[in-house]
């Protein structure tokens, strides 16, 4: 399944990585998506680190704020999985909306982040 969205700077991505110590071993820390399926990629290409999420059971979230909002446009939020566990409960990526929908998340002191528009297949 193909999707629209930003990739995340390699140096960001470093820099967040330490900031942001993954909590399990399957480091995602790829990609914020846009929509699902191949649309007409975005023009914003900086975005802002805004908060983070932890459900405690194997899913880590860091949310994104671009063009000064974490919502979509289909109303979820903008969001990095950050690291899952993969052998927990079968965790995957696609679960980090839950874990926003159902804990929200906690506030950081926004960090700029650089994006690159791109279709991913």
């Amino acid at each position: 399944m193909s999707y629209t969205g930003w990739l995340l700077a390699e140096d960001d991505r470093a820099k967040l990585l330490q900031k942001f110590p993954p909590h399990y071993h399957d480091i995602i820390a790829h990609h914020i998506t846009l929509r699902m399926g191949e649309h007409e990629l975005p023009l914003e290409t900086a975005g802002e680190v805004v908060g983070v999420s932890d459900d405690g059971k194997g899913c880590q979230v860091l949310v994104v704020s671009i063009n000064g909002t974490t919502t979509r446009p289909n109303g979820d939020v903008y969001h990095c999985t950050w690291s899952i566990d993969r052998d927990n409960l079968n965790r995957k990526p696609h679960h980090s909306k839950d874990v926003l929908k159902e804990l929200g998340w906690v506030s950081v002191s926004p960090i700029p982040i650089k994006l690159t528009p791109m279709v991913f297949k």
